[in-house]
């Protein structure tokens, strides 16, 4: 094979690993659950907030030479830093790393060795993390080469014994505005956010490999993505599936680690609890591992090397160690808000960027992206029960997008208003951090 090919598929396959952690394990077969006949459509919203995001984000991080801070430059250097901080810490030791101990412990673990320490787990689970995160420009290889096929084989085994013999009858969804309901769990993957972070990973990966043009490293970086993508595109599909089979047999109160426990449960009995938990280890494992190295990678750059990289993972994984003992639900009922803030946002920089060469006044960025962040912070209020005028009457309200045409105004306004240093001709090519 050629070696070109093969670094494409194995960065793809890693890719993939990395993307598929805690959450794309257990929102999913939730989403079905709740959508039931609906599914599909569901699922559509779903694979448009987290595979379509994502694939935009890998091209951005690829068009700005895996540079996290470029993405974010043409903003402005104060919010720029700020957004790329509470990115990088949400998907890092806050949120994302420490779900994937959480959820293995709670879906590997526990069903299997139910008096097994959660806190003897963690620890085990992030020294593996931190053993094979400690040296970065193997990270790829390793996940890429070993882990991935694996956790793929045990994921098709569980999801073809479903579609097979499917649980049981699929009734109406229970809930309204399904769509937007795929949009809102596709949010809470953290992919779109991790697409920026994990694809600065995969971009220094090939650097090393002795790829050295610009265009080449894009293309095969973006070639990965499309891999990864596709890959997702049908575990997310069959997983959902599952979940829709088991509409009649639970309701929304169930715990959502709990019911993919359970669909193993009756698909495959004892011997499935056990393929489960060799796919919730492998997945959580190399997204930890994926994640703790790109948080290590930013900020070792933001400091200049002042603080090394060796030191941030170490503490990345103490930090997450004790977080992930707060359990799967709690970290996610914490991450929602926090995730509605971020999102908007980074998805105004991660497209502007993509169209960076045609937007020649950096007002436009800094307007918007000011204007995302605001509209973000007045959606939090409102869930939060204080009362916001009119935040609700905007279009696009009920797909959850209701920030999209107050941006467009804004941005319309920055490009008339001059600015006094525009970037335009570096095509976001300014690092930030």
């Amino acid at each position: 094979m050629k070696k070109t090919n093969k670094d494409i598929i194995i960065t793809g396959f890693a890719l993939f690993a990395m993307f598929f952690g805690a959450g794309n394990l257990i929102f999913p077969p939730f989403l079905g659950l709740i959508t039931g006949s609906s599914w599909l459509t569901g699922f559509t919203g779903f694979i448009l907030a987290d595979v379509g995001l994502s694939l935009l984000a890998i091209l951005a991080i690829a068009r700005c030479n895996g540079e996290v801070g470029k993405i974010f430059s043409r903003a402005g250097h104060k919010i720029s830093i700020v957004l790329a901080c509470a990115i990088m810490i949400c998907i890092g030791p806050l949120l994302a790393i420490p779900r994937t101990a959480a959820t293995t412990f709670e879906m590997g673990i526990q069903p299997i060795f139910s008096g097994f320490n959660s806190i003897i787990f963690s620890i085990i689970f992030f020294g593996v993390t931190l053993l094979l995160t400690i040296r970065p420009s193997k990270v790829v290889d390793i996940i890429g080469s070993y882990l991935t096929p694996a956790l793929l084989i045990s994921l098709l085994v569980l999801i073809g014994m479903g579609v097979v013999n499917p649980l049981g009858r699929i009734e109406p969804a229970t809930i309204d505005g399904v769509f937007s309901e795929g949009i809102f769990q596709g949010y809470q993957t953290l992919d779109a956010l991790g697409a920026v972070s994990l694809s600065a990973v995969i971009f220094t990966s090939i650097a090393n490999k002795g790829y050295t043009k610009q265009e080449e490293k894009i293309s095969i970086t973006f070639k990965a993505g499309l891999i990864a993508g596709a890959g997702l595109f049908i575990v997310y599909g069959g997983l959902t599936y599952l979940g829709a089979t088991v509409s009649t047999m639970f309701d929304s109160n169930v715990s959502q680690a709990g019911l993919i426990v359970s669909i193993t449960d009756m698909l495959l009995g004892f011997p499935g609890k056990v393929i489960l938990g060799l796919i919730v280890t492998l997945a959580c494992l190399t997204t930890a591992i994926g994640l703790t190295s790109a948080t290590g990678q930013y900020f070792s750059k933001l400091s200049n090397d002042k603080i090394k990289y060796e030191a941030i993972v170490t503490g990345v994984c103490l930090f997450s160690l004790v977080v992930s003992n707060f359990g799967v639900d709690s970290i996610i009922k914490f991450s929602a808000p926090i995730l509605t803030v971020i999102y908007p946002p980074t998805i105004v920089l991660v497209v502007y960027t993509l169209l960076g060469q045609f937007i020649k006044n950096d007002n436009v960025f800094k307007f918007a992206t000011y204007t995302a962040l605001f509209m973000s912070i007045l959606n939090i209020m409102g869930s939060f029960g204080v009362k916001v005028p009119l935040i609700h009457s905007f279009p696009l309200d009920s797909l959850g997008f209701n920030w999209i045409v107050p941006v467009l105004i804004a941005s319309v306004i920055g490009f008339f208003v001059k600015s006094k240093g525009s970037n335009a001709k570096s095509d976001s090519n300014e690092v930030t951090a």
